[in-house]
């Protein structure tokens, strides 16, 4: 079952399975976190992108997401998943999007 571009319903094969913490806008070895969420979510992926390249992976093994975003709105929300879908390319994990107030 898709909707837009993910999916609601995820099958893991067997074989090895990773799970990866919360990525979030900091860069190793840097203080400077961008103050757009733009600027944050392109942060985010690429540390994501970094761990599946660490394990050899890559978008398409992504089984499951949860973004969760401060002081969510509907704008937010769209500039966060074209982040995800230029992180993601065809890929359609399970993802789910939640506003919160604070992380």
């Amino acid at each position: 079952m898709a909707s837009g571009k993910f999916s609601q319903i995820s099958v893991a094969e067997q074989g090895r399975l990773a799970f990866l913490s919360g990525q979030i806008a900091a860069a190793p070895g840097s203080q400077d976190t961008p103050k757009d969420i733009v600027g944050q979510a392109k942060l985010a992926t690429a540390s994501l992108t970094v761990a599946l390249e660490h394990l050899e992976a890559s978008a398409q093994d992504i089984v499951m997401m949860r973004v969760y975003v401060v002081n969510a709105t509907t704008e937010a929300f769209q500039q966060v998943l074209t982040a995800l879908r230029e992180l993601l390319g065809d890929a359609m994990p399970s993802t789910t999007t939640i506003g919160v107030q604070a992380l």
